[in-house]
């Protein structure tokens, strides 16, 4: 065994021990070293560089390393094999990508607003914000010779005269601790009950004495983040709000790579775990010590996800979702429990999934479109939600068409050189002055906070910007010349936004051409697929009324810079509206609100889905949108008045 050393710029080492010929990455990863690798270690992206300050590797120059780097000590983790005692540095670029737990300030009215706006639009549809929990005090009779009634009996009986119900189960879980509660109470309780019909089920007893605290916990299990809500199951108040990076994501930044992972021996354990145990159940943890809650007192859960998340979270076998012909092995289910699960909350909590409606269009956007309240309103609305799969809602309230397509990751950093999510250190939004192409920018974090990486929001004002002040030319290439701009040995062109002197970083921070190219695609694969998905109904953007864009690609998306680089269409910015994570306040509605549950589920059945494979016409329009701002000049004509 040999002495492998993960050496960090701003904490502790971790060392550990691995055999002759073992993977860097693939100890990194068993050890809990964050270092992104969105390919998944297949050697395509170059993002799990690491630096060798000790001992030896033995590691292949890839074309992602240049000369002058390998000399440095510059090394891909996922091509180097452990052939003795070695020392690595992990940069923070490799591991910015591991967002660390954030727990909101609830004092502020910006945190609320989103949640506070999204009841109202769908409480504006009828829909009653009331679920089915609710705490009932219960007083019994002290047994004794003369009255010799077991405890369950005893209390089935009192809740069935106090509710006037016929049936009342008392689940396992509260079996248990039935006894000591009755007699430490003198028989005088309360109990959180679930109340359906004719039926009453006791999640809980608690001594009379004790405030019964019945909360819900509201999650959005993104590819990449995990945010979640503790909320008051009664008065629907958000008494806990926070958000971590997915463990998941060192095993590939995109969906495929996840599912081939678990393919692998104890794979499915492995990712379940992953998002679980290391994820959400410190979360949880964090978010109750923030609340001043016990984690039991959580008594019923929503997960909104995307459909391969969902299986991994389920710990299903998510393969067919990736194998034709796509058939995942649910889109709904009510049939999980806390429990089954591993989940720290509430044992016997019901996990509420939100349901799936395609292989590549899941619960995160059901929820997400619950949340938008397109399918109550008599204009036509779009609905777009930015991340790896780029998945677009298009109706009203008489019908809604749903399609998805494969942007990659680059809106997320993923195959950007300089990359990153929106976490710390991220530059966000970006300006430059056409003159001197000097760059101005806004970064993610605490004042003072040095930019670290790119995230989705700062490429698109980056890429308008270099478009605007004719520093690229419509396809992606440098034609302006300047000290920030510069060239590689072979041509390749890249403009630096923060020198290294001046960054959190170990070199520049810069976006390259291939940077540039990559994001066009990432485009053209949103522009396309509402192109393909108006014309299969007849319809072109001028019919569009409304446009609801949602994702974590920053705190914000400049509407007007996203239009110019041809990503969205050409048509007024009134009518585009950013709702941030949509699919956390679609889980939030759906915990909340029976009516919303019941709601989100008569959504999934009726919305068409539309497979872009099969649209013949859709790679023309791919090919024709990798461009900026497309190659039909004539579909932004407030760009050709400029």
């Amino acid at each position: 065994m040999y002495k492998v050393t993960f050496k960090f710029e701003n904490s502790d080492d971790i060392v550990v021990y691995a055999g002759l010929g073992e993977n860097l990455l693939e100890v990194a990863r068993k050890t809990n070293v964050a270092i992104d690798a969105p390919c998944s270690g297949n050697a395509a992206c170059g993002k799990c560089k690491v630096k060798l300050v000790g001992g030896e590797l033995e590691s292949a120059k890839t074309r992602h390393i240049t000369d002058e780097e390998y000399a440095q000590g510059w090394r891909l983790s996922c091509v180097s094999k452990i052939i003795a005692d070695v020392e690595v540095l992990v940069p923070d670029i490799a591991s910015a990508y591991r967002s660390r737990m954030k727990v909101a300030d609830l004092s502020s009215a910006e945190e609320l607003h989103i949640f506070e706006k999204t009841k109202a639009d769908i409480a504006e549809a009828g829909i009653e914000f009331k679920n089915d929990l609710e705490v009932i005090s219960v007083a019994m009779e002290v047994p004794s010779l003369d009255d010799t009634m077991p405890d369950n009996e005893r209390l089935v009986w009192a809740i069935e005269a106090l509710c006037g119900v016929s049936r009342v189960k008392i689940p396992f879980f509260v079996l248990k601790k039935l006894a000591g509660v009755l007699r430490k109470t003198s028989f005088q309780v309360q109990c959180v009950i679930r109340r359906a019909e004719d039926k009453v089920e006791v999640l809980d007893v608690l001594p009379a004495s004790e405030e019964a605290k019945v909360c819900g916990l509201a999650v959005d299990i993104g590819t990449t983040t995990v945010s979640a809500l503790i909320i008051n199951m009664i008065d629907g108040s958000i008494l806990a709000k926070a958000s971590s990076g997915n463990g998941q994501i060192r095993y590939g930044a995109d969906v495929i790579n996840r599912i081939i992972e678990q393919q692998k021996e104890g794979g499915i354990k492995k990712l379940q775990d992953a998002v679980i145990k290391e994820t959400l159940n410190p979360l949880i943890l964090e978010m109750c010590r923030s609340a001043g809650i016990h984690p039991q007192q959580v008594y019923r859960m929503c997960v909104a996800g995307n459909t391969t998340m969902n299986h991994l979270f389920a710990g299903v076998d998510a393969d067919p979702v990736r194998m034709e012909p796509f058939i995942p092995t649910f889109f709904e289910t009510d049939s999980i429990y806390a429990q089954d699960l591993g989940v720290e909350i509430y044992p016997h909590a019901r996990i509420i999934i939100a349901p799936n409606i395609g292989s590549y269009v899941g619960g995160d956007i059901t929820a997400g479109t619950l949340a938008s309240a397109i399918w109550n309103r008599e204009e036509m609305s779009l609905f777009i939600d930015l991340g790896t799969n780029g998945e677009l809602v298009f109706g009203n309230a008489e019908f809604m068409m749903s399609c998805a397509c494969s942007a990659g990751p680059a809106f997320e950093g993923g195959d950007i050189s300089c990359g990153m999510r929106a976490t710390d250190g991220a530059i966000e939004a970006c300006t430059i002055d056409k003159e001197t192409m000097e760059p101005t920018f806004t970064i993610v974090g605490d004042e003072g906070q040095k930019p670290v990486g790119i995230c989705g929001s700062g490429i698109i004002d980056i890429i308008s910007e270099l478009f605007r002040c004719g520093i690229i030319s419509p396809k992606g290439k440098f034609i302006r010349e300047g000290k920030r701009v510069r060239h590689d040995q072979y041509g390749m062109g890249s403009f630096v936004l923060a020198f290294k002197e001046d960054a959190a970083s170990v070199k520049d921070i810069e976006l390259t051409e291939v940077d540039i190219d990559n994001f066009i695609r990432a485009k053209g694969a949103i522009f396309s697929a509402i192109r393909v998905m108006l014309q299969s109904l007849d319809f072109d953007v001028s019919m569009i009324d409304h446009v609801y864009v949602a994702g974590g690609i920053g705190s914000g998306i400049n509407m007007k810079n996203a239009v110019n680089i041809g990503m969205f269409p050409d048509i007024e910015l009134e009518k585009f509206t950013y709702i941030g994570n949509s699919s956390l306040s679609g889980a939030y509605s759906i915990l909340y609100s029976t009516e919303a549950e019941a709601k989100v589920s008569e959504l999934s059945h009726n919305m068409t889905y539309l497979e872009l494979s099969n649209e013949i016409t859709y790679m023309d329009e791919f090919v024709a949108s990798c461009f900026l701002p497309h190659t039909d000049a004539t579909l932004f004509p407030s760009l050709e008045m400029k």
